[in-house]
C-alpha cells in the first residue's frame, strides 16, 4: 500500500506546467510506483513462513520509519497538542492498516484482498462526493463483491476477507488522517512520525511472532527491499508523478491497484484466480474509476463557482 492516499491525492503545484502534466513518462511513474507497492505485498507473504505476520509487518514499518527519520529528520518542537494527537492516530491507523492487510494476504490471495481493501477508500469517495452517480458507482462495487462471493468466500477464508475489510476502513482512516497531518506538520515530518509510533506499537507482537528471526541478515535484507518497495519507492514516484499530471488522472491509475495486485500473486506467489473472480475485480476498478472521476467533476465545478 503506497503511504500517499489513493483517491484523494495531494494537488500538483499550482504553477506546473501544462506540458508535464501528463505524458508517457508521468504514466509510468504511477504505474511503476503501484507495481511496487503490490510486488512489495508479495514480498511480505514470502517473509510470512520465518517470521510470523506481525513479524513482517514489523520490519517493514520499524526499517521504513528509521529510513524515514533519515531522510526527514522531523523537528519535535513547535507543535501543538492537536498536531500530536492527529499524528498519533495517523501512526495507529498505520499500524492497524498494515497489521490488518498483511492478516488477509497470509489467508487469501492478493488480488481479492486488494479487491476487498480498496473498498474502504472507495466508500469514503462515495460518501464524500454525496452524487446519485456515486451511490451507482457504489452499488457497482457491491455487485463485485457479491460476483467475489459467487466464487466461494469459503475459497477465500472468511477470516481473511474479513481482515481484508478491516484493512480497507483502516486505510479510509488513513486517507482522512493523512490530509489533517499534512496540514499541521511540514514536507513529510507527520508521516516519520506517525510510522515511527506504528512501528513501536508493532513491535511487541512483532518480536512476539518472529523473535531471533528478524535480526538474521537473510531477513533482514528482504526487510529492508519490503520496506523500499512498499514505502520508499512508491511514495517518490508516486509524488514526481503528481508534479506532471491532473491529480484525477493520478487516482483512476491507482484505482487499477486490485489489476496489479492480481499480476504479483500470479507471478510471484504463484496465486491462480476463477473467471468470477477476475471478474469480481474488474468491476470493482471500474466503480473505483467511476467514483474518482464523479468526485473529479464535482470538484471541477464548485471550483468554478
Amino acid at each position: 500500500m503506497p503511504v500517499t492516499e489513493i483517491l484523494l491525492p495531494t494537488p500538483p503545484p499550482a504553477d506546473a506546467p501544462p506540458a508535464r502534466r501528463g505524458g508517457v513518462a508521468a504514466v509510468g511513474l504511477v504505474l511503476g510506483g503501484a507495481l511496487s507497492v503490490q510486488f512489495g505485498s508479495a514480498v511480505a507473504a514470502l517473509l510470512f513462513p520465518r517470521t510470523g505476520v506481525a513479524g513482517a509487518v514489523t520490519l517493514r514499518l520499524t526499517i521504513s520509519a528509521v529510513l524515514l527519520l533519515i531522510v526527514c529528520r522531523p523537528r519535535l518542537r513547535g507543535h501543538d497538542r492537536s498536531a500530536w494527537l492527529a499524528a498519533g492516530a495517523f501512526g495507529l491507523a498505520l499500524a492497524g492498516m498494515n497489521s490488518l492487510f498483511y492478516q488477509a494476504i497470509e489467508r487469501i490471495p492478493l488480488g481479492p484482498a486488494v479487491t476487498l481493501e480498496v473498498l474502504g477508500p472507495l466508500a469514503l469517495s462515495v460518501f464524500s462526493a454525496r452524487r446519485l452517480a456515486s451511490w451507482g458507482w457504489a452499488g457497482l462495487a457491491l455487485a463485485g463483491v457479491a460476483l467475489l462471493g459467487q466464487g466461494g468466500f469459503d475459497r477465500l477464508d472468511p477470516v481473511g476477507v474479513a481482515f481484508a475489510f478491516g484493512a480497507g476502513a483502516m486505510w479510509a482512516a488513513y486517507i482522512v488522517l493523512s490530509a489533517r497531518v499534512g496540514s499541521r506538520f511540514p514536507g513529510a515530518d507527520g508521516l516519520a512520525l506517525a510510522l515511527t509510533l506504528a512501528a513501536l506499537v508493532t513491535l511487541p507482537l512483532g518480536i512476539v511472532d518472529g523473535g531471533a528471526v528478524l535480526l538474521d541478515p537473510p531477513v533482514l535484507a528482504l526487510g529492508t527491499a519490503l520496506a523500499v518497495l512498499a514505502s520508499g519507492l512508491p511514495y517518490t514516484l508516486e509524488l514526481l508523478a503528481l508534479r506532471r499530471m491532473p491529480t484525477a488522472t493520478f487516482a483512476v491509475l491507482m484505482s487499477l491497484g486490485p489489476a496489479i495486485a492480481t499480476l504479483a500473486g500470479w507471478l510471484v506467489l504463484r496465486q491462480a484466480l476463477t473467471v468470477l473472480e477476475c471478474a469480481a475485480i474488474v468491476l470493482v476498478i471500474a466503480a473505483s474509476i467511476g467514483a474518482v472521476r464523479v468526485n473529479a467533476t464535482a470538484a471541477g465545478r464548485t471550483g468554478r463557482r
